[in-house]
Parts: structure tokens; C-alpha cells; sequence
């Protein structure tokens, strides 16, 4: 486990979390719901996805992160294969994501909830706590300061002992991106962080992006919110159909012809 609070890949020196994707297909029977996407994430910057709704975006993430085989294609982080991997392993490998409906263990509490993230925690082995409690507490309070530290730093300090199901939805999506902190990820994939949150919370989740990433952390963001990924992002992807059809700029590509068809031609997400 990480001994500072907040991952700070920067003030380490080293690029990490450049996430590469190589033609990669999934299909549903005939339907090719992500039909040969390739683009990358850089390393330490901030990529957008967007595309109507039925463009695949959310499949692409599910396959990336290990939740469903893909049909074909690579997926690298930092020129390492992980498809095929178990999401448990991706994990562990460096990247997070979270949920457009958030999955919090809605009987914990939000400290509970933060703290079971990291693995191989010494009291999970009965034993340990018998033979090794010095080593179990020990373990355990450095969690306990982790989390408390990232809890605070998503403005989550006020609701930290309150079940995660009684909180707001926009809570809950600051308590999937402190659970994804705790394991001190290269890159988070943020699926819609912006749906049916408040201005206000918005606001914080923005602020927290922005700064996690001045500290080296890489995103990939789905987004139907226009204003919100242009404002923070260095590069967005455009997916229609399960194809990637325009990639670049935030300003060139929401002036593209294919972007605004795309657009026009279909339901947003």
C-alpha cells in the first residue's frame, strides 16, 4: 500500500497509465457493438469518450476492465497486456474505474466502504489476529489514516459515518472515485461522473479531477455532459456505432461534420 494518502505520480518522476486499445471487438450475436476501436489514453492527461447513445462506450469500458471477454484486440497499460485479465487483476495491474450508477455496499458505512478497497489486509486471515494482532492493528490504522485523508480530500468528511445507500447519488459517485484513490491506480475510468449530480457536487468532482491529474493521474472519461468534458479534457475520443469516428482537440472535434451527423442522427446520451 502506497504510504501517502493521494497518489502523486508526478512528484515521483514517472509517467504511468498510458492505456493503449488495439482494434478491439465485442459483438452481441451479430451485433458488433464495438467494432474495431483503437486509440490510446496518454499518460497524465485527461481523455474524453463520447458518442450517442448505443455507440458502445460503456462496452468498451466493461471489456477493458476485465468484466466481459472480448471477441478480439489488445488492451496495454504502460506496454503490458491486461484484456483477458480478471477485473480483480486489472485492478491490482493500475486501473480503476467507476460505475455510471454507482455500487457502493449500501449496509456500510462510507469509511467501511473506502477501507475494504485495499488487498491483501493481514486481518482478512483469522489467524493473524491471534497470532499477529500487532501487525493486524498496526495495518489497520494506517488504512484508517488513508482513507479518512481521501474522504476529506472528496468532501467527504461530513458523511463518512453515514451508510453509503442514505446518501445522494452524486455522494456516491465521490465515494467510488475515493474507493478507486485507495489503491493508488496509473489511470481511473470514470463512467459518466457528471449524470444526475448537483451543480454544486459537479463542481467538487471537477476540482478533485483536476487536481488528482496535476498529480500524474491519467483519465478516460465517458461523458454526455459537452461543457463538462470540454473544459477538462486534452483529447476526446468520438465513438458512433461502436466505431471510433473522430479523435483529437476538444474544439476540432466538436466541429467535425461526422461528429455533429453522428450526433444529429441519434439520441445523446
Amino acid at each position: 500500500m502506497d504510504a501517502g494518502p493521494l497518489p502523486d505520480r508526478a512528484a515521483r518522476g514517472g509517467a504511468a497509465g498510458k492505456l493503449e486499445i488495439k482494434n478491439v471487438e465485442k459483438r452481441f450475436g451479430a451485433n458488433r457493438a464495438v467494432d474495431g476501436v483503437s486509440f490510446t489514453a496518454e499518460a497524465g492527461r485527461i481523455t474524453g469518450l463520447i458518442g450517442p447513445n448505443g455507440a458502445g462506450k460503456t462496452t468498451l469500458f466493461n471489456a477493458v476492465a476485465g468484466e466481459m471477454p472480448f471477441d478480439g484486440g489488445e488492451v496495454l497499460l504502460d506496454g503490458t497486456r491486461i484484456d483477458s485479465l480478471p477485473p480483480y487483476k486489472v485492478f491490482t495491474r493500475g486501473l480503476a474505474r467507476t460505475f455510471q450508477i454507482p455500487r457502493p455496499f449500501p449496509r456500510m458505512t462510507v469509511l467501511e466502504n473506502v477501507m475494504l478497497v485495499p488487498p491483501g489486509q493481514h486481518g482478512e486471515r483469522f489467524w493473524n489476529t491471534w497470532l499477529r494482532p500487532g501487525l493486524v492493528a498496526r495495518q489497520e490504522r494506517e488504512i484508517l489514516e488513508k482513507a479518512r485523508s481521501i474522504i476529506e480530500f472528496c468532501g467527504l468528511s461530513p458523511v463518512e459515518r453515514q451508510l453509503a445507500g442514505s446518501i445522494s447519488g452524486g455522494q456516491q459517485k465521490l465515494v467510488e472515485l475515493a474507493r478507486a484513490l485507495m489503491a493508488d491506480p496509473k489511470i481511473v475510468l470514470l463512467d459518466e461522473p457528471g449524470a444526475g449530480v448537483n451543480p454544486a457536487l459537479l463542481d467538487t468532482i471537477v476540482d478533485r479531477i483536476v487536481e488528482l491529474n496535476k498529480r500524474g493521474l491519467t483519465f478516460l472519461i465517458i461523458e454526455h455532459n459537452m461543457d463538462f468534458i470540454m473544459s477538462l479534457c486534452d483529447e476526446i475520443v468520438v465513438m458512433a456505432t461502436g466505431k471510433v469516428i473522430a479523435r483529437g482537440t476538444p474544439d476540432s472535434v466538436i466541429s467535425a461534420p461526422q461528429v455533429i451527423e453522428a450526433y444529429l442522427g441519434g439520441a445523446v446520451e
